[in-house]
């Protein structure tokens, strides 16, 4: 049966066979009173996406499975209790749909951090209904992980901005971005080049630090005031103690030679990591944090805070991400995320569009 029972999804039913999309009806959590339905209008691609549906991230994943969690559309129902939102508010949901709302981790903002935290997709709800993500033709989420959208911020670059967005911009704001500050961005793709314009945005001196030498262009075009190339021969020495912090969005750390990117910290700087690599971290010394005191740290997507937080700045700022629209279908879908899998002109996200087409006007 169709909505309100289910979603109609491009879904994912073998990682073997991972780029293969069916379209296909999956079920929707049973609806509760703070819950909201939204028709999709447009979904990024996330390199979270591909990690999941390869295999990356492990083989265990419930299928069929249909993936996507930088969601926008417009909703079409409110649960008796919902008190944010009303029918046709354009909303956006992320990565996270539930938690419990009630833990000491919620009660203090840190709902990201929440012990039953629920993703967007692949997750059970409490009742055993996995989970299922944006590129289908419905969403339900639970009203405090639902977003209104500034108007002046169109679907296609609004959709990037709900994961990849604020997951680099959550770690700036916890680490103190601002005028005075210098921050390094490791890694210019789709989260990094979010990374170089919301520091530069919050009023940081930003250095874009990338292997790829052909990238510095586009850091200079988002705001960086430097261009580091790791491919150059002792690259770090000029830049020893230069970063109060370093924001590295890459997911090749595996292959890092990290004391040299942990020479470039302040004294007490932290080299922190929202890129997530396959393989494991390359084994270090305990040592090699003492010449400057640093810290390693990691994080995970951000709070309603700072989504809050971090749309007003792109909307009074005017902030443009660098998105390529696809039209949503197996075709579209199989497309966007093998080229986000080889890095095959991703410049820098992409957002999946076109929803009407394929799935119809919804209400």
């Amino acid at each position: 049966m169709p909505y309100p029972e289910t979603t109609t999804g491009f879904c994912v039913t073998d990682i073997k066979n991972w780029s293969k999309f069916t379209k296909q009806e999956v079920k929707l959590k049973p609806f509760e009173d703070r819950d909201v339905d939204v028709a999709i209008d447009a979904c990024g691609v996330c390199a979270s996406d591909v990690h999941t549906i390869s295999g990356g991230w492990g083989s265990d994943i419930p299928l069929p499975l249909c993936v996507g969690h930088e969601i926008v559309g417009k909703v079409v129902k409110v649960g008796k209790d919902v008190t944010t939102l009303k029918v046709g508010d354009r909303v956006g949901v992320g990565a996270q749909i539930g938690a419990d709302l009630t833990c000491g981790n919620c009660k203090a903002d840190q709902e990201n951090y929440c012990p039953k935290s629920i993703d967007t997709y692949g997750a059970p709800y409490p009742d055993g209904t996995i989970s299922q993500g944006g590129y289908s033709s419905h969403i339900r989420a639970h009203e405090y992980f639902t977003f209104k959208i500034p108007e002046n911020i169109e679907d296609s670059l609004a959709a990037p901005m709900l994961c990849a967005g604020l997951t680099v911009y959550s770690p700036l704001k916890r680490l103190g971005a601002g005028p005075g500050k210098t921050i390094g961005i490791v890694g210019i793709g789709g989260l990094g080049h979010f990374g170089i314009l919301f520091a530069k945005a919050l009023g940081a001196d930003v250095y874009a630090i990338s292997h790829t030498p052909n990238k510095k262009e586009d850091a200079i075009k988002l705001g960086a005031k430097g261009f580091i190339c790791t491919k150059d021969k002792d690259w770090q020495e000029p830049y020893k103690f230069a970063f109060d912090f370093i924001i590295n969005t890459a997911d090749a750390t595996d292959r890092f030679n990290l004391p040299d990117y942990f020479s470039t910290l302040k004294v007490n700087g932290t080299f922190h990591m929202v890129g997530f690599p396959d393989n494991p971290l390359p084994q270090i010394q305990a040592q090699v944090f003492a010449p400057n005191g640093c810290y390693m740290g990691a994080s995970h997507i951000g709070n309603r805070p700072e989504m809050i937080d971090m749309f007003e700045l792109a909307s009074k700022q005017n902030i443009k991400s660098w998105v390529e629209t696809i039209d949503i279908s197996e075709e579209g879908c199989k497309e966007a995320v093998e080229r986000v899998y080889k890095n095959d002109r991703v410049r820098y996200r992409f957002t999946l569009t076109g929803y009407d087409k394929v799935f119809g006007k919804r209400a």
